[in-house]
């Protein structure tokens, strides 16, 4: 803003502060109480910044090691570093739990907490517990969208639908423009509408089930819509949710839409890109090519998660089916090398590509490609 003076005269606070407190930089006091604040910081950012968050905590709770909001911290980023595919090996659901327990033994009234542990102990399938936790937190604190929330999201995996979308409607009347709020209620819609699409006569309009299919599908655009609205780059699974909703609908332009700005973004995390790649496909594969391009570059991104066996299968099942149907195929022969390559057979990936050449002689494409893989191959060998 070009306002220098008056920048100044706030780093000259914040050293007469720091100076006192600390024998490193001038202006930053690692004290347990910025650890913290960073941790809550990065935790509030993007999914990328979460195991730093982790190691904010860790600092923190080494030198304040009965602070509720920094156990309470800890758990929440342990929590979602669980759920992410790549990070989720290294940490184990006990290690949230025992620290939810403590901000319980230190804190008995803290309701988020209670929430949180029972969604915990609901996957372990300690239901009494859980439900006991949840009506308890509700009791205490009706009033916290964050403590609705979570409710919601348990009453939810418990397909007790009804309950969680009051809970929702509740906190998005304390917080209207919460993006989480509305992809949870979305969530909730779609569990509703996806049972409804099993009722042969939604699909006549001369029945309510109809009208009711209409309203619920409404509701899903509206509020996985907002989900993404100014969160693009963050809310992709909402945009995804969204897209299928528009595919379930016949809205295919729309859907053609949202998968078009999907992928133009960069700087996604891995695991929301290769989601990304695989529906789009799924939707794109009656351009056949175009598709298995998107399921090659879902692959290339190198988790094992549930999306890469999914984009691994979809490749190998048109493979085979072109294959079958004509053993001359140059592009499937190079999808199958590409195959064996991702598998670490390199051998039998240079003679799919030799056989892909020997029937498309010209194509750069597989030419490039044998001969990378071969100089790979030489220099392993040679070690």
């Amino acid at each position: 803003m070009g306002q220098l003076d008056k920048a100044q005269s706030f780093l000259d606070k914040l050293e007469m502060i720091c100076k006192p407190l600390t024998d490193g930089p001038r202006y930053t006091a690692m004290i347990p109480e910025v650890y913290g604040e960073m941790g809550w910081s990065l935790l509030r950012s993007a999914a990328q910044h979460y195991e730093e968050a982790n190691k904010c905590f860790e600092e923190a709770l080494e030198e304040d090691p009965d602070n509720t909001e920094w156990i309470m911290g800890y758990a929440t980023v342990l929590s979602r570093l669980e759920s992410i595919p790549g990070t989720r090996e290294k940490y184990k659901s006990s290690q949230c739990v025992n620290h939810l327990r403590r901000v319980l033994e230190l804190d008995p009234d803290e309701s988020l907490a209670m929430v949180m542990l029972a969604l915990k102990l609901q996957q372990d399938n300690q239901k009494k517990e859980a439900n006991e936790l949840v009506e308890r937190a509700l009791q205490k604190s009706p009033d916290v969208p964050k403590v609705l929330r979570n409710a919601a999201k348990f009453y939810r995996l418990e397909r007790a639908v009804e309950k969680a979308i009051e809970l929702l409607e509740k906190a998005l009347g304390i917080t209207p423009m919460n993006s989480v709020l509305h992809n949870q209620i979305g969530m909730c819609y779609r569990v509703q509408l996806l049972e409804l699409f099993k009722n042969p006569l939604s699909s006549d309009p001369q029945y309510p089930e109809f009208q009711q299919k209409m309203v619920l599908i409404n509701h899903c655009k509206h509020h996985f819509g907002k989900a993404f609205e100014h969160r693009p780059k963050t809310a992709t699974k909402s945009q995804l949710d969204y897209a299928d909703i528009c595919i379930r609908n016949g809205e295919y332009s729309e859907a053609a839409e949202v998968y078009s700005e999907l992928l133009k973004l960069e700087g996604i995390r891995p695991g929301n890109m290769q989601k990304i790649y695989l529906q789009a496909e799924m939707y794109r594969r009656k351009s056949d090519l175009n598709a298995v391009n998107l399921l090659q570059k879902g692959l290339k991104i190198k988790n094992n998660t549930y999306d890469w066996k999914l984009c691994y299968k979809h490749l190998d099942n048109w493979v085979k089916r072109k294959l079958c149907r004509d053993a001359h195929n140059s592009k499937a022969l190079d999808v199958k090398g590409f195959l064996h390559q991702m598998d670490g057979h390199k051998s039998e990936a240079i003679e799919d590509f030799e056989k892909a050449l020997e029937f498309d002689p010209s194509n750069e494409e597989y030419l490039s490609a044998l001969c990378e893989l071969r100089l790979s191959f030489e220099e392993h060998h040679e070690l």
